[in-house]
């Protein structure tokens, strides 16, 4: 029996994995107060009475809403199998994934059940699409990992200026330097969690192979990163008009594998052009404020390297679970701007597109709506992630449809071509 015909049978749309945690409440809450009242829905997580402490919260965002069921799952094979065939799409918000997301993709895939999580562990997404992608191809599961703060909103500026550039120039793009340009923003236990236990989990040299540019591809080719100037290199800084000074980027070596693997899923590198690059960096005030932070992001990793700086961190930082309250992150916000460079047959021609992205609110927030938008894209709504028949994608592939409800979410996206 196909996928959709299975899936219509299904008893919910929706089900929020990990429900009881801190973006698990998040995503919660953006469902019950703006996704359409007559989705059938579900939270699910460990214990019942957690789950239903969240149901009782929630509840005054939206009485006008259908309730959402109550489903107790351990991190079992069965359990997990039993709650992936009650749904069409599971959003897991149980991390860190490297650690207890593979049991949960796995039941997924089995089932051809659709997913999205919120992770940026690249090492575990590598290992997913070596083990999975294949089955998930075959069952028809839509399996979109990092569709949180990392890596959408990178992945969808970059989607947006080639779309951009296809549209007015006919052309695909030769590089897209996008920047973090100014952010308020408090990180949670887990994304403290989650950065210290990768060390632990994976060796030196499987970090190595898995963050690679282009390690997440799905076809061979445009294996080789952007070369930068040996200046650029020794100091992390650089300069780009309309960008202003940039240096180093915490994001860039979780969104830069995804963007790419956007780039070989869509038409095969085609629609992005064959020349394609991106580089990822963090706006700063000046050179000397860059070449610090360059420097003390080399020392941080040369540090997190060692297990007994881990393990003094991990008794230091919040615990997973845990995050800045809501009176706390009411004045954060994000702004990520991009410019993208025309992939011309004529070398002299400079034509570019210029992309600004911005999110007032909590990071936190603003991953409970890409999950909840995304999982109702896949669930309602038709796209290349379910053209391309399943597998392990990205969230480029959920286009126009994904990126209509996120703006309407409140996420303010500029498209414009440059003088």
């Amino acid at each position: 029996m196909a996928t959709q015909d299975v899936q219509s049978e299904r008893q919910y749309e929706i089900i929020v994995f990990g429900a009881t945690g801190y973006t698990g409440k998040y995503t919660c809450e953006r469902i019950t107060a703006s996704l359409p009242t007559d989705l059938k829905w579900a939270v699910a997580g460990r214990s019942e009475s957690k789950l239903q402490q969240i149901v009782d919260e929630i509840r005054s965002l939206n009485s006008n809403r259908v309730q959402p069921g109550v489903e107790v799952a351990q991190l079992r094979r069965d359990d997990l199998i039993s709650l992936a065939k009650k749904t069409k799409v599971l959003i897991s918000t149980v991390g860190p994934y490297h650690k207890y997301g593979t049991p949960v993709v796995e039941a997924c895939v089995e089932t051809g059940t659709h997913y999205v999580d919120c992770t940026g562990e690249v090492p575990w997404v590598y290992d997913l699409i070596q083990k999975y992608h294949s089955q998930a191809q075959k069952t028809g599961a839509i399996i979109i990992p990092q569709n949180g703060i990392e890596s959408a909103p990178t992945d969808l500026i970059c989607w947006s200026l080639v779309s951009h550039m296809r549209q007015t120039l006919g052309v695909g793009c030769r590089e897209i330097v996008q920047t973090c340009y100014d952010m308020k923003a408090t990180p949670s236990g887990g994304t403290f969690s989650t950065i210290l236990t990768l060390f632990d989990s994976y060796s030196l040299s499987h970090l190595q192979k898995s963050g690679r540019p282009w390690s997440l591809n799905a076809i061979e080719g445009q294996k080789r990163a952007p070369s930068r100037p040996i200046v650029e290199r020794l100091t992390g800084v650089r300069t780009v008009s309309d960008l202003g000074t940039l240096t180093d980027s915490l994001q860039g070596p979780a969104d830069i594998p995804i963007v790419n693997r956007s780039w070989s899923l869509i038409n095969g590198g085609e629609f992005y052009g064959p020349n394609f690059q991106l580089a990822v960096y963090t706006r700063t005030r000046n050179a000397l404020t860059g070449l610090f932070i360059h420097v003390a992001m080399t020392i941080g990793f040369l540090a997190i390297l060692l297990p007994p700086v881990r393990w003094v961190l991990q008794r230091l930082v919040t615990q997973p679970g845990f995050g800045p309250s809501k009176e706390d992150v009411k004045n954060e916000f994000v702004e990520w701007r991009a410019v993208a460079h025309a992939d011309a047959a004529d070398p002299n021609d400079r034509k570019r597109a210029f992309a600004r992205m911005r999110w007032q609110g909590s990071m936190y927030a603003l991953t409970g709506v890409c999950l909840s938008e995304a999982a109702l894209t896949i669930a309602r709504s038709k796209t290349l992630a379910h053209e391309l028949g399943g597998g392990i994608l990205t969230p480029a592939t959920l286009g126009a449809p994904y990126l209509e409800r996120l703006q309407k979410a409140g996420l303010q996206l500029e498209v414009r071509m440059m003088p």
